[in-house]
């Protein structure tokens, strides 16, 4: 991936609370991501804030329906909004992901992660190809979130760089969701990062979880519903450390707070940038 493409520095998801404070911002770094899926409408004051956002800071459009590793190829009609949103914002990355949730006619709320098997594999290479030519355009896939351990005939973390390789997309490394993988699965998070080489990661997220006190191993949720913990931004200076400075977006999906301070929790995220920004450059002097 080419790192000119987004500013190397960190942005947050922009909901329709925070319009006129997003257009009112002066921070020359800020960047935003906005769910696809929010903007397939035909016109109104939602597209229009958009617009005008877009004028000022670069944008990341970040799909959540596409069902890439589905039994069935995504939906024509689905990418035919995606690729008429892409034409008229011309965002500066494009991301779904690694994932499955729709059957037929039948969608499912959650982004249900897939088997690690050959045929599994197959499926989504096809989905992500599928996508990308209907929107001329490569994306970013997204490694899931994993609550339990599925039959599998590779390590995820193979699995996602084969599907890279054979489809031509870049990744988005979701550093909750693998300290999530981590925690509910067992999945090695420090061991994952090192295995991803830095030009194929072209994107960053964190974001905060819950945790489910009914099972008797309690679960990690992917809920975007809380600050980001501790541990994940550990995480993040790891992974910015293997893999250089990358765009980090922050993720806040529920108990939205106010912009203020989202925008305090993402200047931790680009403090973190910054110092590896630094070090990057001492290291190649």
């Amino acid at each position: 991936m080419n790192d000119d493409q987004q500013p190397i520095r960190a942005g947050i998801g922009l909901k329709p609370d925070h319009y006129d404070q997003a257009l009112a911002s002066v921070d020359a770094g800020l960047w935003f991501e906005v769910h696809t899926e929010n903007y397939f409408i035909g016109g109104g004051q939602r597209l229009e804030k958009l617009r005008l956002i877009g004028e000022r800071f670069p944008l990341s459009f970040h799909g959540v329906g596409a069902s890439l590793g589905g039994p069935a190829l995504p939906d024509v009609d689905h990418l035919a909004k995606v690729r008429q949103l892409v034409d008229q914002f011309q965002p500066k990355f494009i991301s779904e992901h690694a994932v499955w949730s729709r059957m037929g006619d039948h969608f499912f709320a959650d982004l249900l992660p897939l088997p690690c098997t050959h045929e599994a594999l197959q499926r989504l290479v096809d989905g992500i190809c599928c996508y990308q030519d209907a929107i001329g355009r490569s994306i970013l896939i997204e490694n899931p979130t994993n609550y339990l351990s599925l039959k599998s005939e590779m390590d995820e973390v193979d699995f996602l760089l084969e599907a890279c390789k054979r489809s031509g997309c870049g990744l988005l490394l979701d550093v909750n969701n693998l300290y999530l993988s981590s925690h509910n699965c067992g999945i090695d998070a420090h061991a994952y990062i090192r295995s991803l080489p830095r030009e194929l990661v072209g994107e960053i997220h964190v974001a905060g979880y819950d945790q489910d006190e009914k099972f008797t191993h309690r679960l990690f949720i992917d809920s975007h519903a809380a600050a980001v913990s501790q541990s994940v931004w550990k995480l993040l200076d790891f992974a910015l450390d293997r893999l250089g400075p990358k765009p980090v977006l922050l993720e806040r999906d529920a108990n939205i707070p106010p912009f203020e301070a989202l925008m305090e929790e993402r200047q931790h995220a680009d403090n973190i940038i910054v110092k590896q920004t630094r070090v990057s450059h001492v290291a190649s002097v």
